[in-house]
């Protein structure tokens, strides 16, 4: 998407008094899953990503559908390293959808009469793996955080995706707050930066069977840069050096992992450093370099909030993980008012560190400055 595209797309969509946040989907109302029974449903405020009704953020009523989330996480791996886990949309003018996996798991029920079989839909799992190392890596998460489909933990999976990747972090559609070319610009440049050279998709092996993760990498990297027009070709070399120089970096420097698969007699946690065994499954991360880092499923987590990464996406920077919420605002301030990223270069810091833009630092029911007491 170009910058006047853009501007011209954001235009339209204000003066027809489009919201910014999530909207609510095809599903009707979402009811807040805090305020429960005294939110009527999810009621959007004009600006802020929360409910007029109840107060709540836009995260507590978790609103939308399986289509909406898979569209979404198919345009954040889009243009990046992890787009071979999305595909074209038919007649989508190059949008790409979320390949997202699923397993449903099939267990007999006993009984004197004629057999009849259980069915548990897991809305997703680990990328590439069969069901039995699937399930292997499910028993090592909690229990309640189990994505089994109309579960809570099925419904903490989709509150993370609107908390750890909000859309208006990456789409400048999504954001009401830009108020120029140049703002659009900034963020379309960030956006591009970050699918290049920060955003990845954890995978799931067995320790000891990373040298077939690298060697899959390559063969992508390969093929994509073989598939680009010709006037992309000079980028997609320059991209695939650059991540080969990166992975060989990762690869030969120094680690409690070592580096020879062949020798290597145990393996480290790269969050806990406690040892993983090698019957056990462990997530890697390319941007990490193989096989210097791995982790235990419960200890891939973001290195600020301390929450598992949804669907395993993190964002490698400073040899650190993150969700994609927490490194966006290492990059750029986030307005605590809208919850949008500040591209202008003019903002208010407030006394407590927190920043907003200037017109965000008020009440959000009576427009008052924060600086001067209201009645909310």
């Amino acid at each position: 998407m170009d910058v006047s595209s853009a501007m011209k797309k954001m235009t339209v969509k204000q003066s027809a008094g489009g919201a910014g946040g999530e909207g609510g989907g095809g599903g009707g109302p979402a009811v807040c899953l805090v305020s429960k029974e005294s939110c009527s449903g999810f009621q959007p405020h004009s600006w802020r990503k929360a409910c007029m009704a109840c107060g709540c953020s836009t995260v507590d009523h978790a609103p939308g559908n399986d289509v909406e989330d898979d569209q979404r996480m198919g345009r954040l791996l889009a243009d990046s390293p992890c787009s071979h886990l999305t595909a074209k949309v038919k007649g989508g003018g190059g949008l790409r959808m979320y390949k997202r996996n699923r397993i449903v798991v099939t267990n007999p029920v006993v009984s004197r009469k004629d057999p009849t079989f259980n069915t548990t839909t897991y809305d997703w799992a680990p990328a590439g793996l069969n069901q039995k190392l699937a399930m292997q890596y499910m028993e090592l998460i909690p229990h309640n955080q189990y994505p089994v489909s109309g579960t809570d933990g099925a419904l903490e999976r989709r509150r993370q995706l609107l908390s750890q990747l909000p859309i208006y972090d990456q789409d400048p559609m999504k954001c009401q707050s830009l108020a120029s070319e140049e703002e659009i610009s900034s963020m379309l440049l960030f956006v591009k930066q970050y699918k290049q050279e920060v955003l990845g998709v954890g995978e799931v092996a067995l320790p000891g069977e990373e040298g077939a993760l690298k060697e899959a990498a390559i063969q992508r990297t390969a093929k994509e840069a073989k598939d680009r027009s010709n006037s992309d070709k000079k980028d997609a070399l320059e991209h695939h050096d650059h991540s080969s120089a990166n992975n060989n970096a990762a690869s030969t420097a120094g680690s409690t992992n070592g580096t020879d698969d062949s020798t290597k007699t145990e393996y480290r946690c790269t969050g806990c450093q406690g040892e993983v065994a090698k019957e056990s499954p462990a997530v890697y991360a390319e941007r990490a370099g193989y096989p210097s880092a791995l982790w235990h499923p419960t200890c891939f987590v973001c290195s600020e909030c301390g929450q598992g990464l949804v669907d395993l996406v993190y964002f490698w920077s400073n040899q650190k993980l993150f969700c994609g919420r927490h490194y966006c605002q290492t990059v750029w301030p986030r307005c605590s008012g809208c919850d949008e990223l500040i591209f202008c270069q003019s903002f208010h810091t407030a006394k407590d560190g927190r920043t907003y833009h200037h017109n965000h630092y008020c009440c959000w029911k009576c427009g008052q400055n924060l600086d001067t007491p209201c009645q909310h």
